[in-house]
């Protein structure tokens, strides 16, 4: 598309670890935006002479009301978004504190399990992203037990 540059967008699968007696499991959270009724990990984009990793950080903090310490890249989205195309770089983010209140953009966030969350993640494209940091946290060396 001639003219037509590309949305620059950072995001995270914000993440926390469940408190005994769940027991070590870890919870996604997911957020929900009501004028697309859709569920997808936070993300927005990069404002100007703004860095990616400061977006993502921003962009956790204003959808979801948590502080987060980003970890490890994900990986980037690229896709057509309202006919122009976006890039969206994404981080995995362990929740440090914060609380959550809704606003017009979004309106609620969910804390699910890894398998919850795929499964209520509206985009394909987001799903990929559960399974990359469930990688991103795998500890070296192979098998957990």
């Amino acid at each position: 598309m001639e003219g037509c540059t590309t949305v620059l967008a950072a995001g995270c699968v914000l993440w926390r670890r469940t408190a005994p007696p769940a027991g070590g499991g870890l919870e996604i959270c997911l957020v929900h935006r009501p004028k697309y009724d859709d569920w997808s990990h936070p993300k927005g984009k990069v404002k100007r002479g703004e860095s990616e990793r400061a977006a993502a950080l921003r962009e956790v903090r204003e959808e979801t009301g948590h502080a987060c310490v980003l970890g490890a890249p994900l990986g980037t989205a690229r896709y057509l978004a309202h006919g122009r195309p976006k890039r969206v770089v994404y981080w995995a983010a362990e929740a440090t504190s914060g609380s959550f209140t809704p606003s017009e953009e979004v309106d609620r966030i969910l804390w699910l399990s890894p398998t919850a969350a795929r499964d209520r993640l509206t985009e394909p494209r987001d799903r990929e992203l559960v399974d990359a940091l469930l990688e991103a946290l795998r500890p070296a060396g192979g098998s957990e037990g």
